[in-house]
This record gives C-alpha cells, structure tokens and sequence, in this order.
C-alpha cells in the first residue's frame, strides 16, 4: 500500500507541474478513441435504432404496396389479412403521391390516410404536438426537419393550407427522403417526405386525379419468416395474378434505412487511423521533451533506494493514467454524438446504443498502446543511465564533420541554425513532417468529396442526398479535429525544440546572432520538413479517395489551386505557428541561459 500511494503522489505531482502536457495528452488521445469507438459502432447502429423505433411503434413485419385503388387491388391486398402466418393487420390505406410546398420550399411527398385512432399495426410515435385529426397535418420527424417546420407551422396540400399539428417517426417507412417506399403506378421513386392527413382532408387530393398506392401493413406470429411472403408464394400468388405488388418485409427496410451511414464507417475507422498517429506524434515529442527531466529524476529515485520496477512504474503511470481517463472521455464523447451520426435523418427514435464490449475492448488497448510506446523508449534510457550521470545530466557531444560544417557555414544564419537543429534530431523533423502530410490528407480528401457532384432528387431539389450530406459533415468534422491536433502538435514540437536548444541558441547570440534570426532559425526547422510533408500529403490524399470508389476516372478532381493553397496555407499557417513559441522562448535572456547552464 505504500508504494502506491508513493507512485500516487508522484504522479499526482508532476501532472499538477505540468498541466498543459497533460491536457495535450488527454486532447489527442480523446479525440483518436472517441473516432474509433464511432467508426467501431456503425455496423448496426442504425438495426438497433430501427428496432427500438418499430418496438415503439408496433411496426409492421411486411408492408405490401400496389398502385391504384381499384377492387381487385383492395381485394388482393385484404386477401393477406389470412395469408398464413398473419396474426393482425392495419389498412387497406390509401397514400397520394403530390407535392407539399412549407416556408416557400416545394418538396414531393407522399399523403397517406390515417385514423384518428391507429390500427394494431404501425402506431407512429408523436414526438411533438398530437395526432391526426381533422383539418390538421402530422408530418414525419425527418421530413420536417429538412422542412424546417414544427408544430404550429402550415404545409399546403393540392392548394389547401394545413397547420401542423404534429411531429411522428414511424417503422412502416423508410427513412427520409425514401418514404414513399415505391413511385408512382408501381415505379422507382423519387424520394420524397411523409405526411399524414384525416380520410375527409385528403378527398381533394383524390378528386385531383394524383397517383395513389393502396398497401396494407401485416404482423406475423414470426417476425423472421417475414420475407418469405412474397409474390411467389403458392399460398398469396393467386390472388395477385392481377395485380401488381410490392411487399417489403422489415428486414428489407431496416437494410435500406442503414444505407444512409455506409459510407460513414470507413470515414470514422480511417479518421481514427489519422488521429491516432498525431496523438503518437504528439505523446512522443511531449516524451522526448521531458527526457531530460526524467533522467534526473531517475538518479533522485535511484539514490534514496528505488529498484528499477518502482522507477519505471512512476515514470509509466502517468501516461498510462491519461491514456486510461482519455479512453473513457472518449467512449463518454462517443455515447453523446452517436445518435446524431447513426441517425442522420431524424427519422428514427434518437437514443445511444453505446459502445458494445469489443469496442471498449479495442479503444482501451490502442489508447494504451499509444502511451505506452511512445514513452517506453525514453524511460528505458532513462533507466539504463547510472545514479551520477543522471544526477549530473551532461550534455552528449554532437559528432561533427568537417564537410558538413565547411558547407553549411555559407548557409544565411537562419537556415544555417535550423538546420543544424534538424541534424541533432532529424527524428523529430521526420515526425513534423508526417505529422503535416497526415494533415494534407484529411485536407486533400475533404477537398476530394467537396468537389464531387451532389445527387439529388427530381421531385425534391430542397433534399439534397442524405447519405452525401452526412458523409461530408463527418469528414468536415474529422479534418476539423486532425486540423487542430496538428496545429498542437506543432506548437508542441517547437516549444520542445525551443527549449531544448537555448544553450545552442545563447551561444549564437554571443556570437552575433540576432533575437529574429534566432527565432527565423527555430521556425526553419520545422518549416523544412514542412515542405515535403504538404508535398507528399496530397497525392496521399487523392490515392486514398480512389481506394473507396471506383477508380480516377469516376471522380470528378478538385482544382489545382485549391490543391495549391491547401499546400501553401499549411506552410503559411506553420511559419506563423513556429514563431509564437520560438519568439517567447528567445526573449530570455542570454545570461540567465548560460548561468543556469553553468550551475
């Protein structure tokens, strides 16, 4: 117990000295387990939502829809109610394939007749306002979110005013915009809302001769036999040897409603991929910032008595403890936003599923991993130095070569030093480089899906592709956080290199040096892997778009200038980024460094 509380209070002291290295750790390792615990729970994510919301609804297990309302038509539709394995239905209903105009916007949609008091099967969930009544208009949640309408709100119907007087989601259809399940006269559709009026407000629509479908909703004694009553059927095709008919069981509709995230799982999983090696870029320069700290305190520990496993346990436990709560802060992140991910269109019952055991299993593993490799290294060396060099901490001398100096001396002096910087830790300048190209890559790729077509439908030019759309907020919304980690990983790595090298820096003042070419210097060397890291990051960018389509030739490029400015703004942005630090770090002043130096 007393090691514990002894490695506690070690911890404990040196995240409460260095705070701003803990919130870097928490951020970065956050964000990459929060994008993967997303990425991880698409599949599916949408089933459960369906479920939940056809629990809530009793949706029905088949719908059968055929255009017209003719005799035959209804008589084959009710010819289901005994079809076997049928246990209670709703309908024949009626839908009018029109248009709805609401805030000036027109949109196709589908009117279909409702009861004011709902049958056994489908009971739509109002989830603002009441239901159907008289003179009143329920409009489904997906739909009048693009509407942007609620309750109180008017849609017109075949020129005839409606105030709204609800709000509903409903498992009997399709999520927004493919409510209309089938077009009209048994055609494709082209996607369009859903609303219901009472049977006395939708007279107008059929006296205005539109395109009706009758369909009925069916329950079964088993929900999994539900695809099996179709056409072909010998106990059903008998009756429909006339008639035209579409059934949809609710495993059809629940795999229709998921196509709405396909494209969002790969977006997540290699967003994930992206943060994950910031966060190893930005943990590892935050370790090796802290070596030097770390080696002194291994020769503290040593010379009171520490073995080696207590050493190594303190230097561990804080990144392990981080990595751990960012773990659960990003598993907390991802509870919160999923319903806004798995449930684009509003259509469906909003409620979080959660990360299931695996996905917690994985995010803890590679949020440990992250830790734990970027800073065993520096705690190996650590504890390989002996008790009095650790104490004393001496500078290692660099090996020189003659060339190399004879040339680098006809250098401009900003050059010169950054480079010099460069060649005494070209591991970290191959780090700011990657940590650049992963960030042209998001870029690149945004760009990429940004300049391709938007699909949208002909009777509803307001409702754009839903699937589109929520693909694009997703990737915005990665390179949003990739942007930001980046830009905290280079201030890290120039704080870092800043401080490591005022000794190098003051002896240079004393050399001539001036305070702006000391702090050009510090940004030259990060500014030169800058430059290959933006080079290298676009066509990395554009090879990893076409790997999820079907090739360059079914993409439209983006253009080159804003290719070009991606490039040149990352630069911009990295030089203005470098020299915030590099300044306030110059502005010591040349006495104090070497004194303390000295001391």
């Amino acid at each position: 117990m007393g090691r514990i509380l002894l490695v506690f209070r070690l911890v404990s002291a040196d995240l409460r000295r260095y705070p701003a290295q803990a919130a870097m750790l928490l951020l970065a390792i956050t964000a990459a387990t929060a994008t993967l615990a997303l990425g991880l729970s698409m599949p599916g994510a949408t089933d459960a939502l369906y479920q939940k919301t056809r629990e809530a609804t009793a949706g029905p297990d088949v719908v059968a829809l055929s255009p017209g309302t003719d005799q035959t038509t209804i008589a084959a539709l009710k010819s289901l109610e005994h079809a076997p394995g049928v246990v209670a239905h709703s309908g024949p209903y009626r839908q009018f394939h029109t248009k709805l105009t609401a805030r000036g916007s027109t949109a196709a949609a589908v009117v279909q007749v409702a009861d004011t008091t709902p049958g056994p099967v489908d009971r739509p969930l109002v989830t603002s306002g009441g239901w159907v009544r008289p003179g009143g208009a329920v409009v489904e949640r997906g739909f009048a979110t693009v509407l942007d309408v609620g309750v109180g709100d008017h849609v017109t119907v075949a020129g005839r005013s409606f105030p709204i007087v609800g709000i509903a989601v409903t498992a009997a259809h399709h999520v927004y915009p493919w409510a209309p399940m089938i077009g009209p006269n048994g055609g494709p559709s082209d996607g369009g809302g859903l609303v219901w009026l009472d049977e006395r407000d939708t007279r107008a629509l059929a006296s205005a001769d539109l395109p009706v479908t009758s369909f009925i909703y069916l329950k079964l004694s088993d929900p999994d036999l539900a695809e099996t009553i179709n056409r072909h059927n010998p106990a059903i095709a008998p009756e429909f040897t006339d008639t035209w008919v579409n059934f949809q069981s609710w495993q059809f509709i629940a795999r229709q409603d998921s196509v709405m995230l396909r494209d969002s799982q790969p977006i997540l999983v290699i967003g994930s991929w992206l943060l994950s090696f910031l966060a190893i870029a930005g943990v590892t320069t935050l370790a090796a910032g802290r070596a030097a700290r770390q080696t002194r305190r291994v020769g503290l520990l040593k010379a009171v008595g520490a073995t080696p496993g207590l050493i190594a346990v303190v230097l561990l436990a804080e990144y392990l403890t981080l990595a751990l709560l960012a773990d659960a802060l990003g598993l907390a992140v991802a509870r919160l936003v999923e319903p806004a991910i798995t449930n684009p269109s509003g259509s469906l019952i909003t409620a979080p599923t959660g990360p299931t055991g695996g996905t917690i299993a994985v995010t803890t593993v590679v949020a440990l991993a992250v830790a734990a490799l970027t800073t065993l290294g520096p705690t190996l060396r650590a504890l390989r130095a002996g008790t009095v060099s650790a104490l004393a901490d001496t500078a290692h001398r660099p090996r020189r070569r003659a060339w190399l100096t004879r040339s680098s001396a006809l250098l401009p002096t900003p050059l010169l030093l950054g480079l010099r910087l460069i060649a005494r830790r070209p591991g970290r300048a191959v780090l700011h480089g990657c940590n650049i190209t992963t960030t042209l890559i998001a870029i690149t790729a945004l760009l990429m899906v940004y300049a391709q077509p938007v699909t949208g439908y002909p009777g509803s030019p307001m409702a754009k592709d839903q699937q589109t759309a929520q693909g694009r907020h997703l990737l915005l919304a990665v390179t949003a956080v990739v942007i930001v980690l980046a830009i905290v990983n280079t201030i890290t790595i120039t704080w870092t290199t800043a401080l490591e090298a005022r000794p190098t820096m003051a002896i240079a003042r004393t050399l001539g040096a001036t305070p702006g070419q000391i702090t050009a210097g510090l940004s030259a060397a990060q500014l030169v892997p800058t430059l290959p890291g933006a080079i290298t990051g676009i066509p990395l960018g554009l090879v990893l778009c076409w790997l999820f389509t079907s090739g360059p030739g079914k993409m439209i490029m983006p253009s080159v200038w804003w290719l070009l400015g991606a490039a040149l703004t990352t630069v911009l942005a990295t030089a203005v980024l470098t020299a915030i630090p590099a300044r306030i770090t110059v502005r010591r002043s040349v006495a104090r460094t070497l004194s303390a130096e000295s001391a």
